[in-house]
């Protein structure tokens, strides 16, 4: 379902949080970078940030699997956003789950000035545990959407990302070569394998 902005007061400018989340290629970027661009269209004051770690496709900028892009400011601290947000009306912050568990607060702050925020992330790590900051954000949020992408075994809609490497660390930067969106049954079905190859292993 997409998100209607119909819902907006326009006329008072009253604070929001607003997260996106979902597994991997949900488009949760994509649909960020939707409402902050229409927020620039309404000559709006929009600024964008997004964790220093993730380097992926660029250093400052927000880029969709995709490829659309929006120039962001890195910030290695969620504290640095209340330091760079003067005089925004809307802030957008990409890869959430990456930040400390500050951008709880820095978010419900930033809404009490009269600030919209925008916040897009991972809901789950590739074992399915809730990541980072992001469940205490969708805690407070005024307003949660979870997108879903599609299972790739499958074509039901896809909750995970699988990953496909032998990696244990929770962060990991990957694209379509160490994740994939995957549904319930397919991941199951994928984490029974590997634990059977696992075994075999020994």
């Amino acid at each position: 379902m997409m998100y209607n902005e119909n819902k907006l007061n326009e006329t008072e400018r009253t604070g929001r949080i607003e997260v996106i989340c979902g597994s991997m290629f949900s488009g949760k970027t994509e649909e960020l970078l939707r409402r902050l661009r229409r927020a620039q269209f309404a000559r709006q004051m929009v600024e964008i940030f997004k964790p220093s770690i993730d380097t992926r496709y660029s250093e400052e900028e927000v880029v969709s699997h995709d490829k659309n892009t929006i120039l962001s400011t890195p910030v290695e601290h969620s504290s640095n956003i209340l330091l760079l947000s003067s005089g925004a009306e809307v802030i957008g912050i990409d890869e959430a789950q990456f930040f400390d568990m500050g951008l709880v607060d820095v978010c419900q702050e930033l809404a009490d000035q009269g600030i919209r925020v925008i916040i897009a992330g991972l809901d789950m790590d590739f074992k399915r545990v809730p990541f980072g900051p992001m469940p205490a954000l969708c805690a407070i949020a005024d307003d949660v959407v979870k997108v879903h992408a599609i299972c790739v075994q499958c074509g039901n809609l896809a909750n995970y990302s699988h990953r496909l490497v032998k990696n244990d660390k929770q962060v990991m930067l990957g694209e379509t070569d160490e994740y994939q969106p995957l549904c319930r049954k397919c991941y199951l079905r994928a984490m029974d394998k590997r634990d059977q190859e696992g075994e075999e292993d020994i």
